[in-house]
């Protein structure tokens, strides 16, 4: 599923701010503030679910400028604990790597990875660009997809 912020319903986005919270602030125990205003309302929002409809995999992609001057981004990457190795972070990847390259051809691709998942979003052809830095207390790297 995609939808901008604005075609949300009320209970698509309690889930999803919800299953963030879950990830970034309990289980990462970082507390910060997830919702955050403009960012999330300029972009559009992805989500994979299972056969009881249960958010399994989310992502949010920010148009060119919203995130990084030059760069459509993808952020808030996550995947419910008990679909981790199932391939459910890769799919969300993949599908809205293709959905940007679709909707925004020619425009790259940036994202801001926590450091100890460098292995995974470099097998999805992403190159890291600059040094490490410290995001909410974790490790970070920004990181470009590289031209196929």
């Amino acid at each position: 599923m995609i939808k901008q912020y604005r075609d949300l319903t009320r209970d698509e986005l309690y889930e999803i701010l919800q299953f963030r919270q879950e990830v970034f602030v309990v289980e990462q125990d970082c507390p910060y503030l997830d919702a955050d205003g403009e960012k999330d309302k300029a972009s559009w929002h992805l989500w994979l679910t299972d056969e009881q409809d249960r958010m399994i995999a989310y992502c949010r992609v920010l148009p060119e400028g919203v995130g990084y001057a030059g760069y459509v981004a993808i952020g808030r990457v996550i995947s419910r604990l008990d679909q981790r190795k199932t391939g459910a972070g890769r799919r969300i990847m993949e599908e809205s790597i293709a959905w940007i390259q679709t909707r925004w051809p020619g425009v790259p691709i940036k994202i801001s990875a926590q450091c100890y998942l460098d292995r995974f979003y470099t097998s999805l052809g992403f190159v890291p660009t600059g040094e490490e830095y410290l995001e909410d207390g974790i490790p970070h790297q920004a990181m470009v997809l590289k031209n196929k």
